[in-house]
């Protein structure tokens, strides 16, 4: 007979009772562990994640009602994860359960992980083009009426007095037509200065602007209708919270890129972007 062994088999330590998930420390009490433990301070954290400082606080006091929604909160508690060196998967899995569940699955890339900055692709500058095209068509129309004009009112001085009529008085020459702005016309701006014109188009979207020097231009929600325009010397550092509602003004080029609703972009821009084709 055997001695020492459960009777099915399993030793003694198989019996021992798990901990249960309640007994589990809250998100915010381990990221905040977990980051006294990897020597990092809150504003450490901040800047190598992007994520504002009142909102890291928040999140390890787990109150997650600064985030704006389950989806950011979820996007902010893998990024904070991973920037302390713990597995992101067990704090959003955990979120998950105290939550109500994961959100309706989007086309969105994963929250806050676009750290890459996105070069603008080049385009052939067809506005451009158009809009010279324009501008010699309508000089064109014009130094012609103006020519027949002329010559009709020198044909008609010459004329007796006697034999001239109304019809043969000499017809003003219709003014010029002004030409349409283009978009570029309407996005100009200055050629030593880097400037951003953000337009939420299709829907709302949080954005954040930041110039070279680190001083925040604007962090906050822009309604679907309203326009936001930054400017610096040299750089402008941008965070699209829902990328693919806003229309994108660089320079005064229209950047022509496929953003995806509900994606997260972060996007760099200097005074000489985007290159043009």
């Amino acid at each position: 007979m055997s001695i020492g062994n459960a009777p099915d088999g399993n030793s003694p330590e198989d019996d021992r009772p798990s901990l249960p998930e309640d007994d589990r420390p809250s998100i915010g009490r381990t990221l905040r562990d977990a980051r006294v433990a990897a020597n990092l301070t809150v504003e450490e954290v901040s800047d190598s994640t992007r994520v504002r400082i009142p909102i890291v606080l928040a999140i390890e006091e787990d109150d997650f009602s600064r985030c704006g929604g389950d989806v950011y909160a979820r996007g902010h508690v893998r990024t904070l994860a991973r920037a302390v060196g713990l597995d992101p998967a067990a704090l959003v899995e955990q979120y998950d359960a105290e939550h109500g569940g994961r959100p309706a699955p989007t086309s969105a890339a994963p929250m806050f992980e676009a750290e890459r900055i996105r070069p603008e692709r080049r385009r052939p500058n067809w506005t451009a083009a158009m809009v010279a095209a324009i501008v010699v068509v309508i000089g064109f129309v014009g130094f012609t009426l103006f020519g027949q004009g002329d010559t009709g009112a020198e044909n008609v001085a010459d004329a007796p007095a006697a034999v001239r009529s109304p019809s043969q008085a000499p017809k003003p020459a219709p003014s010029k037509p002004a030409p349409v702005p283009s978009e570029s016309a309407i996005a100009a701006v200055p050629q030593d200065k880097v400037t951003v014109k953000l337009t939420a188009v299709d829907d709302k979207s949080w954005i954040s602007a930041k110039a070279r020097n680190g001083k925040l231009l604007f962090d906050g929600l822009l309604q679907k209708g309203d326009s936001k325009t930054f400017q610096d010397d040299e750089r402008l550092d941008l965070i699209l919270g829902n990328a693919g509602a806003i229309e994108l003004f660089v320079n005064g080029k229209k950047v022509e890129d496929e953003f995806a609703p509900g994606q997260v972009e972060r996007l760099t821009y200097t005074k000489g972007d985007p290159q043009v084709g």
